[in-house]
């Protein structure tokens, strides 16, 4: 059995202004409408959400590859990563 691996949904960082203490629901799947979070598109996968509160008010740069290895995070791993899949 294939590890299903998730849709790039984007080959850059996606800079949001996160509200402290506020719930947010990040995008794994990669198929949202509303990148770089969550609006159900994952439910005809094996993917969920990464449900995180933001430790504080302030611009932050999320993962648009979704194979950062520090959810939600951006870690560069998108300049890595080769663009013809």
């Amino acid at each position: 059995m294939t590890e299903e691996k998730p849709q790039v949904a984007g080959t850059s960082p996606k800079a949001v202004e996160l509200e402290e203490g506020k719930k947010y629901a990040f995008c794994t799947c990669g198929q949202s409408d509303n990148q770089p979070f969550c609006d159900g598109s994952h439910k005809t996968t094996s993917f969920t959400p990464h449900v995180f509160t933001a430790e504080k008010t302030d611009q932050a740069w999320l993962c648009m590859c979704k194979h950062t290895g520090n959810t939600p995070f951006c870690d560069g791993t998108h300049k890595t990563m080769d663009p013809t899949g």
